[in-house]
């Protein structure tokens, strides 16, 4: 004989409640070691020092990349390793170094990011997430910038991490 609807309901509704119930709380976002954007200019030999104005524009990047991730991930600082930072910089040649660091700050996430300098009006925006124990790229993006303002590099920014790193949730991580 078949449940009645009545018990049918309250049985599922008692068993949906029980397994949320049973379900693990929502982990806690992972740390990050979100590194500075770095500037590379294929067009000078040995790369250059970027000027003051790319500076600011670089910061200006950064700090659009932490609030984007804010959500996502837990930034940890970065400042207690900048001696080693600056060794080793540029991280985006460093083959991994980013990663290292990460880990030595107890972060399991290392973000990386550097603007190439195409020429005065096109540049390409690059970021990366890899995992600090592996070193393995777990997401990655890029987008062209089409003018030299602070504007359309915080756009160019905002617009990576949403539709490239952030598109579903990281590998793994909910």
């Amino acid at each position: 004989m078949a449940p009645s609807p009545v018990r049918f309901r309250l049985g599922l509704g008692a068993a949906l409640a029980a397994s949320v119930l049973a379900a693990p709380a929502s982990a806690a976002p992972e740390k990050a070691a979100i590194f500075g954007v770095e500037l590379f200019d294929p067009g000078v030999v040995g790369g250059r020092k970027a000027r003051p104005d790319e500076v600011r524009r670089l910061g200006l990047v950064t700090d659009e990349l932490r609030r984007a991730l804010g959500d996502s991930v837990e930034p940890v600082d970065v400042a207690p390793q900048a001696a080693e930072i600056a060794k080793q910089a540029p991280l985006y040649k460093c083959d991994g170094c980013a990663a290292a660091i990460a880990k030595t700050l107890g972060a399991e996430l290392a973000v990386s990011g550097y603007v190439e300098k195409g020429s005065n009006q096109i540049f390409n925006l690059t970021v990366t997430i890899a995992e600090a124990g592996t070193g393995k790229v777990i997401r990655g993006g890029r987008v062209v910038i089409r003018a030299d303002t602070d504007d359309t590099w915080a756009h160019a920014m905002r617009w990576v991490v949403k539709n490239r790193l952030l598109a579903e949730p990281l590998p793994n991580r909910s």
